[in-house]
């Protein structure tokens, strides 16, 4: 395999009338990059940051064999490679001059291609975070319910979301990788933020939902004050969001967890959500200074 195999642009409409069908033939394992690439087209090209976003294809015999997107200063976001395949990108964008912050991928291919980095850049990289993605198998409603009922999120609670994005991205040690404000006026307008609120309509949870993209939704923004933790509040929401991307159509609801969060990955497992895949975010090294980039497009939205 030679480095042009891999098809670089610019161009999202070109990335996906090239990748579009292969992302979509595999929704739950594709589906940062089916939600990403949905808020792009939808909101912009600057939407994560100032960077312009960078696409490849890898194609082999007129059939794409993987692909990737990168929206600086986020980490690479890749889909399934061997050692061969993560080789020949990481060779094609050292020798284009690309500075990468990190690598996000399934567990093997985020590591081939931290080696692989390595050895075209000389950069270190270490691992930041492990995640694990589930898929929703049969819902269950954990007990007890706690008191109280979900409600959408509307206009007069825009501080709040905003604030509450804030915290969450630093409670999970992500780089918050939206403007809190606009953050939470596009949770409003597109009314996809539940909240869990107490009999006395003091909102004390949050949990948002993705854009259904190629027939799968993925649950998002879990979040539940410090203080208020420990109570039912968490999958008391999880679950009314998870109720609604039903609702909607989804044929798959995914979600992320971090792995070195027992608490929350034995709750989504008691929901129904049962593992597909473990991922890993690395983050690079440049010029001997670790790059602490974190944001993962996953947890978000």
């Amino acid at each position: 395999m030679t480095h042009d195999n891999w098809y670089l642009t610019g161009d999202l409409d070109e990335f996906l009338s090239r990748a579009g069908e292969f992302l979509r033939s595999r929704p739950a394992r594709h589906t940062v990059h089916l939600t990403v690439t949905e808020n792009l087209r939808s909101r912009g090209g600057r939407v994560y940051g100032d960077g312009a976003p960078e696409f490849g294809v890898l194609e082999e015999v007129g059939a794409v064999r993987a692909a990737f997107f990168r929206t600086p200063p986020h980490p690479l976001v890749s889909t399934p490679l061997t050692e061969a395949e993560a080789d020949a990108l990481a060779g094609r964008l050292a020798g284009a001059g690309r500075a990468l912050s990190g690598v996000n991928a399934e567990h093997d291919t985020a590591a081939a291609f931290a080696a692989a980095w390595r050895r075209h850049t000389g950069a270190e990289a270490a691992v930041h975070k492990r995640l694990r993605l589930y898929r929703l198998g049969e819902l269950s409603v954990p007990q007890p319910v706690p008191p109280g009922r979900a409600r959408v999120a509307g206009a007069e609670d825009q501080e709040r979301l905003a604030r509450w994005y804030g915290e969450f991205c630093a409670d999970v040690g992500e780089t918050v990788v939206r403007n809190p404000a606009d953050w939470a006026d596009e949770r409003v307008e597109r009314g996809d933020v539940r909240f869990w609120e107490l009999p006395d309509g003091t909102p004390v949870a949050m949990a948002g939902t993705s854009p259904k993209v190629a027939g799968q939704i993925r649950v998002v923004a879990v979040y539940t004050p410090a203080g208020l933790r420990g109570r039912g509040y968490a999958g008391a929401v999880t679950t009314e969001v998870t109720r609604a991307a039903l609702a909607a159509g989804a044929e798959e609801v995914l979600l992320f967890t971090d792995l070195a969060n027992p608490t929350s990955n034995g709750l989504y497992q008691r929901i129904g959500y049962r593992p597909v895949s473990d991922f890993a975010v690395h983050g690079f090294a440049v010029h001997g200074f670790a790059v602490h980039e974190r944001a993962v497009h996953a947890s978000a939205g």
